[in-house]
């Protein structure tokens, strides 16, 4: 039996549709895993009788996330919010970890976990970042490897692609400031932006700021050997 993901769906401003990239479910699909994207339960206890048969949680990217979350106004760089799908990550989130079920989380499904966990964030890097940026919301091709990123020595992310430095894709203005005691820096950018976090104290907590799911089908590239990873510890479970 092939493990169940979920996946958290996004949605418009007007609320009537669920929004979710198919790049996301065929990477689930092509690393052995069976994509469900989940609805927004306005009752907690019904979802949770559905989290309780899945065995991964997969968060894809999507819009800003509301600043109030992590104790701050809004900046006036700050994009489209969706308080309703803020709402439904933030009980989903720690029934996964509370349950050491496996977590990846992709780009704004990077920066929900760290603050799900007890992290802060910059909501607009181009205002708020006190360094020399390098260019975040690249103007290429999605697939396109646009930077480099660093990785740090025998995390699980080194593990994962194999290699101390590979090159992302990039389509971001907000990112992780700050994370959770539980939690360390996987990566990094040339400029010191934070790329990628994992856990230290469950099995396969990962987040990371690129969009590896635009990125599978390249000849050579890591981005599969993520979701295989991910795949692999939801079989282990």
């Amino acid at each position: 039996m092939k493990p169940i993901i979920g996946l958290t769906a996004s949605m418009e401003i007007d609320g009537m549709e669920y929004k979710m990239n198919l790049r996301n479910v065929r990477a689930i699909e092509k690393a052995g895993g069976i994509p469900v994207i989940l609805p927004y339960y306005s009752d907690y206890q019904e979802i949770a009788a559905l989290l309780d048969k899945l065995d991964g949680l997969y968060l894809p990217g999507g819009y800003d996330i509301d600043p109030s979350l992590f104790q701050e106004e809004p900046n006036p760089a700050l994009g489209t919010i969706i308080p309703e799908r803020d709402r439904v990550e933030r009980k989903i989130i720690p029934y996964f970890l509370e349950k050491d079920k496996p977590v990846l989380g992709v780009c704004r499904g990077c920066q929900i976990l760290n603050v799900v966990t007890g992290g802060s964030m910059y909501q607009d890097l181009d205002s708020q970042y006190p360094k020399q940026l390098i260019q975040h919301t690249q103007k290429a091709d999605f697939h396109h490897r646009s930077h480099a990123v660093k990785i740090t020595p025998a995390s699980l992310l080194e593990k994962l692609v194999q290699a101390s430095e590979i090159k992302v894709n990039s389509y971001h203005h907000q990112a992780n400031r700050s994370l959770g005691k539980d939690f360390m820096i996987s990566a990094v950018a040339g400029d010191g932006v934070m790329e990628a976090f994992e856990s230290k104290i469950h099995r396969f907590v990962l987040g990371v700021q690129w969009h590896p799911e635009g990125m599978i089908h390249l000849e050579n590239d890591p981005s599969l050997s993520i979701y295989k990873g991910f795949i692999e510890a939801c079989k282990e479970r």
